[in-house]
Parts: C-alpha cells; sequence; structure tokens
C-alpha cells in the first residue's frame, strides 16, 4: 500500500478512537478472533499454527543436543529466532534479521524464559558435557498487525506438543521419543498500542501504523507479570499501564484456554 493511502487510513484510525470506534468493530479491550492448530509439521518435535484475525504465524520446535553454557553446566537451553517472510507483508525482506525481526524473538524468548515454564535442569543430559537445546523457529505467513501477541502464543502452543526425542549413546534416534516436553506454565503475551490518547489490546496493522507507542506485557498462570517491553517513542502513564495490566489479566484467561 502507498504511503499516501496508509496516511488516509492513520487519519481514520485516530478518527475513529476519538471517537471510541475501532475499524473492526472491536472494543478496545477486546481481541481478534483467536485459532490455535497443533501439530502441522510432521518433522517438527512440535508445531503450532496460530491465526489472530488475519494475521497468520507458524512456529516449529526441535530438540537437539547441544553443550550447556558454562555458566549453567546443568541446564539445558532454548533458542527463539523470527523470521518475517516476505509473503507476510511488503515491508519484509529476505537476508539478515532486521531490528524488528530480532526484537520480535527477544519478547517472545524473554517471556517463555523469564515465566520459568521449561524446566532447563530436566534439559540436562551429562553435567557440563551434553543437554537438550530446544530450537523454537517462527516464520509470519501474513502480517496484519500484533506479531509479538501471535508469534508468542504459537510458540508456546508448540512447546505443548514438543515430544522429547529418545536418545541411545548420547544420540537421538530418528522418529522414536521419550515423552513431552513438560512446562510448569503458560506465559501469554499482551501487546497494547496508544493511539493518541487511546489504548487499544491486540492492535490491527492499520493500528500499528497509527500508534505512538507499544506496551507488551507477558502474564503467567497466576496473574504474576514475567517480562513486559515498552515500544517506540511515546509514553504511558502509571494509571494506563495499570489498566493495561488488568485488561492483560483478564485477556490472558480466556487465552490460556486454547493452549
Amino acid at each position: 500500500m502507498s504511503t499516501q493511502l496508509w496516511d488516509l487510513r492513520v487519519d481514520k484510525v485516530i478518527a475513529e478512537l476519538k471517537e471510541g470506534r475501532r475499524g473492526d468493530s472491536r472494543k478496545i479491550d477486546e481481541y481478534r478472533k483467536l485459532e490455535v492448530i497443533r501439530g502441522i509439521g510432521e518433522n517438527a518435535d512440535g508445531s503450532a499454527r496460530v491465526k489472530l484475525g488475519n494475521t497468520d504465524v507458524v512456529a516449529g520446535v526441535k530438540m537437539m543436543v547441544g553443550e550447556p553454557y558454562p555458566d549453567s553446566p546443568d541446564e539445558g537451553s532454548i533458542s527463539v529466532g523470527a523470521e518475517l517472510l516476505p509473503l507476510a507483508s511488503p515491508d519484509f525482506e529476505f537476508g539478515p534479521p532486521r531490528e524488528g525481526a530480532i526484537e520480535l524473538s527477544r519478547v517472545v524468548d524473554r517471556g517463555i524464559r523469564e515465566s520459568g515454564a521449561v524446566d532447563f535442569k530436566g534439559l540436562s543430559i551429562v553435567g557440563g558435557e551434553s543437554c537438550w537445546v530446544g530450537f523454537v523457529d517462527i516464520y509470519a505467513i501474513n502480517h496484519d498487525g500484533n506479531l509479538f501477541d501471535a508469534c508468542s502464543i504459537a510458540a508456546v502452543a508448540a512447546l505443548l506438543e514438543t515430544k522429547m526425542p529418545k536418545l541411545e549413546n548420547n544420540k537421538v534416534v530418528k522418529g522414536e521419543y521419550k515423552g513431552k516436553l513438560s512446562l510448569k506454565c503458560r506465559p501469554v503475551l499482551n501487546t497494547f498500542a496508544k493511539v493518541g490518547n487511546v489504548i487499544v489490546v491486540d492492535p490491527a496493522l492499520s493500528e500499528e501504523k497509527a500508534m505512538n507507542a507499544r506496551f507488551s506485557v507477558c502474564m503467567m498462570d497466576d496473574d504474576g507479570i514475567c517480562a513486559y517491553q515498552k515500544g517506540l517513542s511515546g509514553s504511558f502513564t502509571i494509571s494506563e499501564i495499570n489498566g493495561t495490566i488488568d485488561t492483560a489479566i483478564k485477556n490472558s484467561k480466556q487465552i490460556r484456554k486454547l493452549l
């Protein structure tokens, strides 16, 4: 879409929100329709596809044997990577990960890691020598706003489906498994966009184009906060942040039912 057309759409979004309306008729604290499809990849140890409105992403998990980090010799690890495919948006290009993809993968990784969902000590194989490393790869298929939440939900759903490969002589036995990866909780990321003085949850692409600040908060099963991220140059007041957290608690409970 041309810059001029986006400018017109942004003006419309701002005008509608001033009147308390969103372009797709949602309430300001309401998510788009969410669909979680599990087991989409035969060659992955765990996989999921998430459709959030017209935003569409897939995530796959592969468990591999690696070496533990020197500062945590009795723990395994995970690595989250996000790829913004050109087929998802005309703004995305092939090549090395850009700033947006790096931030996206880090926010998703932090929410999972800081929640304590993965028992890293349980991923140790031989202390100081070998461990399980979970590679979580996320791909955007269509971008219509809020890739943060869509990718986070897909990553958690894929981890919940992940089967642990069987080992013999410290080598993976292809096609054989010994059980599932155990997750202690199901962290849910909630992203908010501030457009003018109005804050909306789960921003569609047109709302993202109009926003001047972004706030993402990851909620745990017990309503505790495990991670958050502020983006763009705009700001939030303390009361606005408290309001987003209240909304995140409510919406996370509903999203978690689909995981």
